[in-house]
Order: structure tokens, then sequence, then C-alpha cells
């Protein structure tokens, strides 16, 4: 043992000397590294936490693009015999009934389940490429932010625009009001009014709009927003499931006894299921709850990453990630990320290629402006637009909030470049076929690896970089695994709350209907646009009297020039938290 411990001395007295050196040269001191305390080894180790957190994006955000269709359509389906029991191959000559048999072209049913093994191809091919241009937007995103923001933020496609892109605006397998082609021409156009309210710094002024308690809320809203992920089963451990009387319960079944839940409407007293493709995923325990294997493999990962902290240990979140994700990719056991089935083969199959270098070819380029006069087009560009000042402005005030850099006026350093690195990277990912970029509140994890600098954001886009390459590596990361990191950070986050001025109620009142939002209705930009209009709702009355107070002041002084004074009364005027008086002369 002494050999060991003489190897890590060794060690860390070589981390030390890199440290040292780095922070004197002039990589160090652009980065201002002794300047925000922090030191070379440590923003890496940041760096490597954030994305770690983030990396399911790669396959999530691409699964969920892909479900809009993409550019795949009709005349991707393969032809089919004109008797439908009939393969392919075997459909030439007469049945059995006399029926000349023939190859047609289907119809749009081809995109349904049981989808067409052609447009099925298609699909698959799309999914490769966005998983490439997510990782191209996320690191285009990455290194603006490194570079000339110089913060330890990281960008990428963000959830909620994708969904709402995929399932509203395109519609599933393309059955909605804008085809993908028009979407992504919305987002490169809102992308492009984005980087102009950045250049012009009318998106600073935006973001001070906001009311304080409201920003100020918004980092425990979104503390407990990514909580409420790392407690699901799409991107958690799946402690807590759908409840069809209390929308949600506890949970926590294996995967078998999950249903999916889909609306349903009633005609003449018979209920029928909507089939437009709005199934949620299997998020409906129907027995067995807390029996899943993967859900207690997830705790095991959060009492790992709770006990290193209370230790103090470095790199936390890193190592139980790590344990988690090793456990999952070993076949055969009950917590296996590739079970024996024809998903679990496949995901085994493309993770086995650990090395995939793939090129984009269906949605590179595919923006398209045909129906630009459309209203649906309109609509969509005005959400996506207002989405993102509201979303994205408020993540990223709460990040850097979070890591100590906005001061007394809700000025931060290098806020001008960051407002402008989410929106290149929202134009630039438009054009290779992806939704709006923005920063990711995951982005937390590695402030709290002591990140301070754009080192860590540089190093989150080496990552995204290499993920072009490793793609098949870095999708694998099981969602049980992500999700107790994501729980973790909802905790660290909700230190917040000790700034709100919880005796006065015109503050804590709109502060506690932004945090609740947020998870509530799945959406950041939902909880400021409560808080905001709480807020205003609040005050309203305040704001009224001191208008009537002050039209009657300006009366006052017309009627009685030989007072330069106000009446002997107070004239109030309304406070960010209330109303005090005003004893100024006029």
């Amino acid at each position: 043992m002494a050999w060991l411990k003489e190897f890590g001395r060794h060690c860390s007295s070589a981390v030390r000397r890199l440290n040292k050196a780095v922070n004197r040269s002039k990589a160090g001191m652009y980065f201002k590294l002794e300047e925000r305390s922090t030191c070379f080894t440590r923003e890496i180790r940041a760096g490597t936490a954030t994305f770690l957190t983030m990396a399911y994006i790669l396959a999530v955000n691409a699964s969920v693009l892909a479900d809009s269709g993409g550019t795949c359509t009709v005349s991707d389906c393969f032809s089919i015999c004109n008797v439908l029991s009939i393969s392919t191959t075997d459909c030439h000559g007469k049945s059995v009934n006399g029926t000349a048999l023939h190859l047609v072209r289907p119809g749009p049913e081809c995109k349904f389940p049981p989808v067409n093994p052609g447009y099925q191809n298609c699909l698959d091919a799309t999914k490769k490429d966005l998983i490439v241009a997510t990782a191209v937007s996320s690191f285009i995103g990455c290194l603006i932010m490194g570079m000339f923001a110089n913060l330890p933020l990281a960008l990428a496609p963000g959830m909620g625009a994708n969904a709402y892109l995929a399932y509203t605006v395109v519609g599933f397998h393309g059955s909605g009001t804008v085809s993908y082609k028009a979407a992504l021409a919305a987002v490169f156009i809102e992308g492009l009014i984005f980087l102009m309210l950045a250049v012009l710094n009318f998106r600073t002024k935006l973001a001070k709009m906001i009311p304080r308690p409201v920003r100020i809320s918004s980092s425990a809203g979104i503390g407990l927003f990514l909580a409420f992920l790392g407690l699901q089963s799409s991107e958690g451990v799946g402690l807590v499931g759908y409840s069809s009387s209390t929308l949600v319960t506890l949970a926590g079944c294996p995967s078998q006894y999950r249903a999916q839940v889909a609306p349903v409407y009633s005609v003449n007293g018979v209920t029928n299921v909507m089939s437009d493709g709005t199934a949620s995923g299997n998020i409906l325990c129907l027995k067995h709850r807390m029996e899943d294997p993967t859900m207690w493999l997830g705790i095991v990962g959060f009492i790992i990453i709770s006990y290193a902290l209370i230790k103090n240990i470095k790199a936390a979140m890193i190592y139980g990630i790590l344990f988690v994700t090793g456990v999952s990719w070993f076949r055969d056991t009950k917590v296996t990320y590739f079970p024996r089935t024809e998903q679990g083969d496949q995901l085994f199959s493309y993770f086995k290629n650990v090395v995939d270098v793939h090129k984009i070819e269906k949605t590179a380029g595919a923006l398209s402006f045909a129906e630009f006069k459309k209203g649906d087009f309109w609509q969509a560009l005005i959400t996506f637009l207002y989405v993102d000042i509201l979303d994205t402005t408020g993540t990223l005030y709460s990040m850097t909030k979070f890591a100590g850099f906005v001061d007394e006026n809700g000025n931060f350093e290098g806020q001008y470049y960051a407002f402008m690195s989410d929106a290149c990277a929202i134009v630039i990912g438009s054009t290779l076929g992806t939704s709006p970029v923005t920063v990711f509140i995951e982005s937390s994890t590695g402030i709290k690896e002591g990140g301070r600098t754009g080192i860590t954001a540089l190093t989150a886009a080496f990552y995204f970089f290499l993920a072009l390459f490793f793609t098949p590596l870095l999708a694998s990361i099981p969602p049980w695994a992500v999700g107790p990191a994501l729980i973790i950070v909802g905790v660290l986050m909700m230190k917040a709350v000790l700034e709100i001025n919880w005796d006065n109620m015109k503050e804590c009142i709109p502060a506690f209907v932004t945090m609740i939002l947020m998870p509530l209705t799945y959406s950041i930009a939902y909880g400021v646009i409560g808080g905001i209009a709480t807020f205003i709702a609040v005050n309203l009355w305040d704001w009224g009297t001191f208008s009537y107070q002050f039209v009657m002041q300006q009366l006052y002084c017309r009627f009685h020039p030989a007072s330069n004074s106000v009446p002997e009364e107070n004239i109030s005027v309304p406070y960010e938290h209330g109303i005090a008086p005003l004893h100024n002369e006029v």
C-alpha cells in the first residue's frame, strides 16, 4: 500500500503543477482562472459532469423529432400488393379467388402503425441524422459560450421546444398543420430575430423587465422541474408515475407492468381513443409498484452521489452516473439497458459499434419557405420566439445566479455574448434539422462541481464533438443513471428561496406561483408567465392608487402655483416589494 500512497502523492503534485502552469499562462489569464478562484482540472471535471448529465439529449432529442416523421413522406413507403394479405414477393399472377395481383403505391396510411418498411427505413436514417445535428448544434453553442462569454454554461436543443415542434406543429408522422421543412424555416427565422435582439442588447432589457420575485424564484422553480424530471421514468428513476385520479402517484413498477395513456372522447355514449399519435409513453403502473430493479439501482446511484457530496468528494455526480451506467451495460441482468428483446437487441447492436461516423443526408438544409403565407406557420414562429425569450433567458439568468455571477443590478459578466450564443446555435441548428437550442439547466451540475469559466463549456463542446464519433456509447447512458444527478441538482438549486421575503405577500405569492408552475406545467416559460401575471395582479391596486395620487398631485401643483411642495399627507409610490411614502418636493 505504500507504493499506492506514493503514487497518489506524485499524481497530486503533478496536478498542482499543471494547474499552476495553466493559471499563469495566457489561456489561464484569458479565462480568468485565478480571478474566479478555480483551476484547469476543476473546470475539466465540471465540464465532464455537465456533459454526462445532458448526454441523454443526443438520443432523446433525435427520438422526439423523428416522431414527427422528419422529411419522410408517403413516397418513401414501399409498394404493396393490391391484396394486403399477400406479400410483395408473391404479388404476381392471380389470387385464389381469381383477383389479378399487382403492386400499388400505398396512401398516407403507410406512415402509421403498422408502419410501412420503407417509411420506417427513412425514419431510422432521419434519427441518425438528428443525433449528429444535435451534437453539432450543441458543439457550436458551447463553443461560443465558452470562448466569448467565458461562462460555465452548456447548450443543446431544449426539451419542450422539440416536443412542441414534433407533436403540435408537425404532428406525429406529419399529421399536423405544418410540414417539417416549414417548421425548420420558422425556427430559422425565429433564431434570426432572436439574434437581432441579442445584438441590439434588447434581450438584456427584456430580461431585466422580469420582476425581482420571479427572477429569484426561477432558480428554485427550475430546480423543482429538474427533480421532477429525475423522478420520472422517461429521464429518471421512475419513482413517480401517472394516476387517473390524482395525475401523479407512486410508481416504480417494472416495464412489463406499465401501460400507455391516450386521450379519449365520447360520442353517443361510445368511448373512442383519439388516433392522432398523442399517446403517452409507458407511464401508468398497473401493479407491482416499487418493484422495478432499475429504479432501485437509480436510488443506489442517488445515495452514492449524496454520500460523496456530504463527504465533499470531488466529481460526485460523475461517480454516481458512471457506476449506474456501468452496471446497466451488462446483459442478462434485471437492470440491463439491453434486454433480450427486439428493441434491446437493436440498442445493443448499435452500442457495440462504439464508433459511428454518420453523414447527415435528409435533414441538413431541409428548411422550406413554401408555407410562408400560412397562418399556422406564423403561429409556430411566434410561439417559438416568445418561449425562447422567456425560457432561455430565464434559464440563463438562473444559471448565472446559481454560479454567483449576477450583481445587484441583474447584470453579469459576458452577458452580451451569452445572449448571442444560443441565438447563433438556433440558426445553425435549424439548417441541420433540429429544434431550438437553449442553455441547459443541467449546467448547474458542472457549476456545483466548481465550474466558473468558459473552460467548462469548452469541455462540454469537446465531448459533443467526440459524440460525432462515439454516439453509440453516449446514447446508451440509461435514464435511471441521469435521474439521480438531476434530483441532487434540484436540491442544490432550492437555496434561492432564502432570498425571498416570505413575510411580504406581494413578493412571496408571485415567487411561489413561479416555482410551482414550472414542474407542474412541465414548462419553465409557463412558470415565468404565471409569476409575472400574478405579480401584476397583486400590485394592480397599489399601482392604481399611485396613479390617482400622482394625478391629484399634479393638479394640486397646477392650481396652487404659490406652493412649491406637495400636501402634507404622504404620497405613495410603488416599490418592487410594495408601497413606500414619498416626501420629495415637486
